[in-house]
């Protein structure tokens, strides 16, 4: 079965479960249902990662549902939305989705949903909850999109601070940035680091900002550039397509300038459409969860419950990671709404005061994320803000750092 086919089904049954709770007379239903909107990317830029981080967060859907969800008499049903990553589709496809599933929460994708929605959400009362990083164009209080995580740029400047303080010396650390306008999310990446070297010229150099195509074919001239201005590293947030053309332009140079990714096109997605973690040898991920790598951790262990006792297909890498985490995150905020408000009755706005209500644990969330305190003065926590570093080492994925102290970045 391609993962394709698997998803189809999945997004049949969880369409057939929801027609037939609204279709069963209320006093036969043992268990409350509540839907959630699934916004997905199956045809556009992250149609290569998509099947993995799809099954990886409706799998945490299925095993809440047998486990907590069970005990506590809530189902939650999920259906999946194709956006092609797009804010236009993203839009478009917004009304329909409202009035057809009444969703108590949108499990989001990524920055066109964030440029979308921004506006619509708080008039709807629904709040969507990412597996992304932040954006600084949605930095802003009162928020109905929630990240478990900060901005792109807290996260890549939180690792150059640690790449700086590996090398040693006085001296800024040069960096080049690959962003496209093709994405508000992808301007916003290069932002928040322009202003902050701007701002710290003693610690990052911002040797050049590339914008590119969100699938370019080469950028062997680009990185010919980046390696004459003497760049330490090169920081692309985007996708796979500019990461694999990032790669083959440096080699082509023969230039060693390690690339930092993020979670979405980190190190597993861009190494496979490179032809092999190999290819990615010394490059890194950056990002506030946990890394996916052969070290044993709460994390990892509840990976392979779900592999072992919930059939999950998906391999242990950050883009399963993300999904997993994302998952979590909703599930336990809903739970939190529940024992807070009652199962019979949530609603989006009750599950948005829940986030406030109270700390979301890293035990809850079985190590994949720190614990979150949110505030309404942001769409992610501002305290206690961390990422973690892994890299690839002979051929494998491995954890390079833990914990590293993310700076305080002015709002862009």
């Amino acid at each position: 079965m391609t993962w394709k086919t698997k998803f189809g089904l999945r997004g049949l049954m969880a369409a057939g479960a929801m027609a037939v709770a609204t279709a069963m007379p209320l006093k036969a239903q043992a268990e409350t249902t509540y839907n959630l909107a699934m916004l997905s990317d199956f045809s556009g830029p992250y149609a290569d990662i998509m099947p993995i981080l799809a099954e990886s967060r409706e799998i945490i859907f299925d095993w809440w549902n047998k486990t907590r969800g069970r005990e506590l008499g809530v189902t939650l049903n999920y259906k999946n939305y194709e956006t092609r990553y797009d804010a236009a589709q993203v839009a478009s496809l917004w009304p329909g989705i409202k009035s057809e599933l009444n969703p108590i929460a949108v499990v989001g994708l990524g920055g066109p949903d964030v440029a979308a929605l921004s506006e619509r959400l708080p008039e709807d009362k629904v709040p969507m909850f990412m597996s992304t990083a932040a954006y600084g164009y949605a930095w802003q209080p009162d928020a109905w999109i929630f990240n478990p995580r900060p901005t792109y740029s807290h996260e890549s400047l939180g690792f150059l601070n640690w790449m700086r303080e590996q090398r040693g010396g006085d001296e800024p650390i040069k960096v080049a940035v690959l962003a496209s306008e093709a994405s508000p999310a992808y301007v916003d990446m290069a932002k928040g680091i322009e202003l902050y070297a701007k701002e710290h010229p003693e610690e990052i150099d911002v040797v050049e900002i590339i914008y590119t195509e969100v699938q370019p074919t080469d950028l062997t001239a680009q990185m010919r550039r980046v390696a004459r201005a003497g760049a330490e590293a090169l920081i692309i947030q985007t996708n796979t397509s500019i990461v694999v053309a990032a790669k083959r332009g440096l080699q082509a140079n023969g230039a060693n300038i390690p690339i930092m990714m993020s979670s979405h096109n980190g190190l597993p997605a861009s190494g496979a459409a490179l032809g092999g973690l190999a290819q990615l040898e010394g490059d890194y991920e950056a990002y506030g969860m946990a890394v996916a790598a052969d070290e044993d951790s709460p994390a990892r262990q509840f990976y392979e419950t779900l592999v072992a006792d919930y059939g999950l297909k998906a391999p242990w890498n950050v883009v399963t990671a993300m999904g997993i985490s994302q998952g979590l995150y909703i599930a336990v905020v809903i739970e939190h709404a529940i024992e807070e408000y009652g199962a019979d009755a949530l609603t989006g706005e009750k599950v948005r005061e829940a986030l406030f209500a109270r700390p979301i644990t890293t035990e809850e969330t079985h190590g994949f994320l720190p614990t979150l305190t949110f505030t309404p003065e942001a769409p992610f926590p501002l305290k206690g803000l961390k990422v973690n570093v892994g890299t690839v080492r002979n051929g494998k994925i491995a954890i390079e750092a833990t914990g590293v102290d993310v700076p305080d970045v002015s709002k862009w």
